[in-house]
């Protein structure tokens, strides 16, 4: 029984302990009821003010966002803007200096075409000349033919009249010798000279008859003093006994002569072909004498002589003519041919100039370019850095052109405005 009291006493004091801890936590869960209620106030506020942020934030963040649309647009429309002001003024001074170019040009290719023309020109008026002479040389040929048949038969009679008298029959002879080189187209003291002195190696004066020019400064002596009194008598004799002895005078005349002439040595006394011409100025007496004598004609051009009558001299001497007309063509081939080279690189030197002309345009161009990309574009640029300084106040009475305004966009955030915050769920 007193266990039982005992118990009892105990869930009593048991009791009365928590009925005591039942009013504190009574007492605390009023407080932290209050408290509550004010944390919710003050949530709800923070609530609403989060959200008044988050919808201006909203509102900046757009307005911002169309300020970067606008500037973008402003900036591209600048850019082209300027993009075609450069090209119109590079169009405007290429144009002026396409226009210089072309006048230059007209004043360096008007001479250039005129002297083509000229080289044109001379080159065919040097060609129709020579078919002219070819096509001439034979009926020329035909007339000296002619002339020298009668020169012959006027000799024939002017050789009757002079039988006897040596001296006037060498006279005769170089007469005939200097009129047919008047027929072949030489000139004289030019193509040919008449009894030029020459020094032998003894200091003697020596006096050809006849001395002719070739183009390469070689020289062609020619002499005409062969006796021909043999011949005459030959011509008058009546029987065959007195022609036979009269062709043998003839032989030994001209043998003599050839002997004589040999010994001169006239071929070693200029700069001349390794031969001497003796001219029998008589057709038929030297057609008689190479026929009476075959080895006649080997016989002088072995002692460096060759005979030659008038008609064989023509041709010798056509062919020296035509033999200057050459060289004188040769000459204007040359100077033609010198003046196209100096005129060929002329034209190639201006088409040098040209193309420097170009590449210096081309990098001019670039270099432009580069320095107004400098000037505009690019963060901290000078039209930009300009610009701020006048918004800081700097007087100007001066305006920047508005195809080179630009506006800077810095990555920073300059607004002021503050990022967009999460709302916390309740």
């Amino acid at each position: 029984m007193s266990a039982l009291l005992s118990r009892t006493a105990t869930l009593e004091a048991t009791l009365n302990m928590n009925g005591q801890r039942l009013k504190e936590l009574s007492s605390t869960l009023t407080e932290q009821t209050e408290t509550n209620k004010s944390q919710q106030v003050e949530i709800n506020n923070t609530k609403q003010r989060l959200a008044e942020y988050a919808a201006n934030n909203a509102a900046l963040l757009d307005k911002l966002n169309t300020q970067k649309e606008d500037m973008l647009a402003m900036q591209k429309t600048a850019h082209l803007q300027f993009e075609k002001l450069a090209q119109q003024i590079f169009e405007e001074k290429s144009g002026k200096f396409t226009e210089a170019n072309k006048n230059n040009i007209e004043a360096l290719l008007k001479p250039l075409n005129e002297n083509i023309d000229n080289f044109k020109k001379k080159v065919e008026e040097t060609y129709d000349k020579e078919s002219k002479q070819r096509f001439s040389l034979e009926k020329e040929v035909q007339n000296l033919i002619e002339n020298t048949q009668k020169i012959s038969q006027e000799a024939n009679n002017l050789a009757s009249a002079l039988k006897g008298q040596a001296k006037k029959q060498g006279d005769w002879g170089e007469t005939i010798l200097e009129r047919i080189l008047e027929l072949s187209g030489l000139e004289k003291n030019r193509e040919y000279f008449i009894q030029e002195n020459l020094k032998d190696e003894h200091g003697q004066n020596q006096r050809p008859d006849i001395i002719v020019r070739l183009p390469d400064d070689r020289n062609i002596i020619i002499d005409s003093k062969v006796s021909l009194n043999a011949y005459l008598r030959y011509s008058e004799a009546d029987s065959k006994e007195q022609q036979d002895i009269f062709i043998a005078s003839h032989l030994q005349a001209i043998n003599q002569h050839i002997d004589q002439l040999s010994a001169k040595k006239y071929e070693e006394l200029t700069s001349s072909l390794d031969f001497v011409i003796m001219f029998i100025p008589v057709e038929p007496a030297y057609i008689l004498a190479v026929q009476a004598d075959p080895d006649l004609w080997a016989y002088a051009y072995t002692r460096r002589i060759l005979l030659i009558s008038p008609t064989n001299l023509i041709a010798v001497l056509k062919i020296v003519a035509d033999l200057w007309k050459r060289e004188m063509q040769s000459k204007n081939a040359v100077e033609i041919a010198t003046e196209g080279a100096k005129l060929y690189d002329k034209f190639i030197g201006f088409v040098a100039t040209i193309e420097d002309v170009g590449k210096h345009l081309s990098r001019s161009q670039d270099a432009y370019l580069q320095a107004v990309s400098q000037l505009k574009d690019g963060r901290g640029n000078l039209i930009s850095r300009v610009q701020k300084l006048k918004k800081l106040g700097v007087k100007s009475t001066k305006r920047l052109p508005t195809s080179m305004l630009t506006a800077d966009i810095d990555d920073e955030d300059e607004t002021g405005i503050l990022p967009e915050a999460e709302v916390p769920e309740d």
